[in-house]
């Protein structure tokens, strides 16, 4: 009986993975898959949330820059110690680890009102303010993809995680309605509906704790001496020092400084931002799937600037626009583009580097991404707080166009080792 279930269970495992991976992955990403929808679906509403909940608790414009730009910090300092650390310990402590610290954020933003807390459990957690995955659990998850495919399967993995990603925190940003339908049906105090918010946080926190444990332990091998960038350090080098531009600009606009921006100059109220942010979110969940027949006709390069550069060009037009229907229509266009380098980008990397320097590679060219990124919400928020409304918008476009011309000028002569 005990082997017939374990055959079951084997036999449903198996048909998940082929219904979710793609042609040549292992089934070792199943686990990490179902782990990226569940902190998706928490991002998703966090990002809406976030800056109301902060309002509530009676903090200004600037203090929500600052907590989404500790956030961030936060998450390139813990992004630094995997990239250290990692290859020493199996990837499943480390991801138990982060799960417990992702229970532990969520209770911790649920239990305090003081700004300087917040700061801390910011700091500390695993809080994530912006579209992408910026956590401690990227460069360990992102290694263990790369190993999983190879070639067109793996840009293929990449689209899949980042799909996944985004169709959950698309769902996600839509439960950001639940406070108002509790305030409203249930009587409990807006302030308290969204402390709730934060508890189901924990709880998902929790349940990938639980899933992480599930994993199986890794075989017994050598030590890694040498975890290091070797001879692709220059090469990625140039890449960190690009994205950290791109980053930086999108910091500008994470989705929780977007959602105050509309409900600042447009009024817009919870359930109509978690509706926006919910159709934006399929829109790049579909751009996700497109990016890989896409990069397969023109190349992984071309895919990433030439979708780029559009939906930057939509971001400046909507800090322009005059009326809330064509500002949400560009911002819409510009979800449908902008997330298409994304996938690409991730296979880029790994291909441009060899295999045994892929984890230092995804945590070197992360790290920069976050800690440029962590100075863009601050920033942006002293703008809207000095009335400068549509400035963060337009600089984001503005460095992002930017950004595209440089990567396209220094690397359309590097050839992919793969």
């Amino acid at each position: 009986m005990r082997t017939s279930r374990r055959e079951s269970a084997i036999a449903g495992h198996s048909a998940l993975a082929r219904l979710i991976l793609p042609a040549g992955a292992d089934e070792s990403a199943v686990p990490l898959l179902i782990g990226r929808g569940l902190r998706g679906f928490c991002d998703g509403f966090v990002a809406v949330l976030l800056p109301a909940y902060l309002l509530a608790l009676g903090f200004g414009l600037l203090d929500v820059g600052l907590v989404s730009s500790a956030t961030l910090i936060g998450s390139a300092l813990a992004t630094i110690l995997v990239g250290i650390f990692a290859a020493r310990h199996p990837p499943r402590r480390v991801l138990i680890l982060a799960a417990g610290l992702m229970a532990a954020t969520g209770m911790g933003f649920m239990g305090s009102s003081s700004l300087w807390p917040l700061l801390i459990v910011a700091f500390g957690g695993t809080l994530n303010p912006s579209s992408g995955d910026v956590s401690l659990f990227l460069p360990l998850e992102l290694a263990i993809l790369a190993g999983s495919a190879a070639g067109d399967a793996r840009t293929a993995i990449f689209a899949r995680y980042s799909l996944v990603g985004a169709v959950s925190a698309a769902v996600g940003a839509l439960a950001a309605a639940i406070p108002g339908w509790v305030v409203l049906h249930i009587g409990l105090s807006l302030l308290a509906a969204l402390r709730a918010m934060f508890g189901v946080y924990a709880l998902v926190g929790l349940a990938l704790w639980l899933l992480y444990r599930r994993l199986p332990e890794p075989q017994q091998q050598e030590p890694i001496r040498n975890a290091s960038l070797g001879p692709s350090r220059g090469i990625v080098t140039r890449l960190a020092l690009l994205f950290s531009v791109d980053a930086f600009a999108g910091g500008l606009v994470v989705n929780s400084l977007l959602s105050l921006w509309l409900m600042q100059r447009f009024g817009l109220s919870l359930a109509a931002a978690g509706q926006f942010f919910f159709w934006a979110g399929l829109l790049t969940a579909g751009s996700q799937l497109a990016a890989v027949p896409l990069a397969r006709k023109i190349g992984l390069l071309n895919t990433m600037v030439f979708t780029h550069i559009p939906s930057s060009l939509c971001l400046i037009a909507a800090a322009l626009a005059p009326s809330l229907l064509l500002t949400l229509a560009l911002l819409l266009m510009r979800s449908a583009l902008s997330q298409m380098d994304v996938p690409t980008r991730t296979a880029y990397v790994m291909a441009v580097v060899t295999p045994p320097e892929r984890p230092a590679a995804a945590s070197f060219t992360a790290v920069p991404r976050s800690l440029a990124a962590a100075l863009g919400p601050t920033l942006a928020a002293a703008l809207l707080a000095v009335g400068w409304v549509g400035a963060p918008l337009i600089a984001c476009g503005v460095l992002k166009i930017s950004y595209d011309l440089a990567l396209l000028g220094v690397f359309r002569r590097v050839k992919l080792t793969e």
